[in-house]
């Protein structure tokens, strides 16, 4: 026979409990839902007293205010056109203006002649 243990809906906690389960549910590391198993407390009463603690409305609580992150906005930058590694046999030309057009060796010379008059 296997007994299943339930959550009781009316068991009163004292403030000092409920602060402590709430130390323990939210330390870092720790899940929730292994502490609420531990302690047979349901996960609603959990997240109600979390909010109950940030309010300040828990004996022994200051309610919690907000927390801000200073953020700084730099400008942004493009970084640098760097050159791409050159392979054995490629040919890298670089237009004014940015364009770059990659060819290698073996390129029709006639073609990319064309190509470049466009691109001028």
């Amino acid at each position: 026979m296997e007994v299943v243990g339930q959550v009781s809906s009316r068991r009163r906690w004292s403030d000092a409990e409920k602060l402590e389960i709430l130390t323990e549910a939210f330390r870092p590391g720790v899940r929730v839902c292994d502490v609420i198993a531990r302690r047979e407390v349901s996960s609603s009463l959990i997240y109600t007293w979390r909010k109950q603690l940030r309010e300040g409305k828990l004996a022994g609580a200051m309610p919690s205010l907000p927390v801000f992150a200073a953020v700084q906005v730099a400008e942004l930058t493009p970084p640098a056109p760097q050159p791409l590694p050159c392979a054995s046999g490629l040919i890298q030309i670089e237009l004014p203006g940015g364009v770059r057009v990659s060819v290698d060796a073996s390129v029709d010379a006639g073609a990319l002649a064309r190509v470049l008059s466009v691109l001028r």
